[in-house]
């Protein structure tokens, strides 16, 4: 946020861990579905973004295969998961000179994103591939509703800090 620092710093000094909502004159203000919508871009309204965890290597290479048109090699995947690295060289050497090729560097790229930015786990050299079959049908990854688990992600994460703060406030 460049050029913002001053915001930034009021954000931040405003911003209570224990609520998880900003502080501001007006009243207590929260994140909302729609402020992620808006913010990282992400449909709300469409199908659920599910994904079965499947750490077989068979669903793994299927889904590999049918996203990113190669197979991964035993050291590019682990217990279902795929290497962040090996994702990207399919995504970075992929030609785009085709609609199929295009499609392909396409599903990297959101497969990228959807393990790092919006899926993180503690990992940051894995992807878990159970967001693979979603990117199968290209003509369909739009009509995903993936701000959803975004901001019920971030909702639970809220609540079970909460609840622990009040358990650690009234057992003291």
């Amino acid at each position: 946020m460049r050029g913002h620092a001053a915001l930034l710093s009021a954000l931040v000094e405003r911003w209570r861990p224990e609520t998880h909502t900003f502080h501001l004159p007006v009243g207590e203000v929260t994140v909302t579905l729609e402020d992620v919508s808006y913010i990282l871009g992400l449909p709300i309204n469409g199908e659920a973004v599910t994904g079965r965890s499947d750490s077989s290597h068979q669903f793994l290479v299927e889904n590999c295969i049918a996203c990113f048109g190669r197979e991964p090699g035993p050291e590019d995947h682990v217990l279902g998961k795929v290497n962040l690295a090996w994702v990207r060289r399919c995504r970075d050497t992929e030609p785009c000179d085709t609609q199929e090729s295009v499609e392909r560097y396409v599903r990297a790229h959101i497969f990228c994103v959807l393990g790092t930015v919006v899926f993180p786990d503690k990992s940051t050299t894995l992807l878990n591939s159970k967001f693979l079959p979603l990117l199968r049908d290209f003509h369909r990854i739009s009509e995903y509703s993936w701000g959803q688990p975004v901001w019920r992600t971030y909702t639970d994460r809220c609540v079970v800090l909460h609840d622990t703060t009040v358990k650690r406030w009234t057992t003291h």
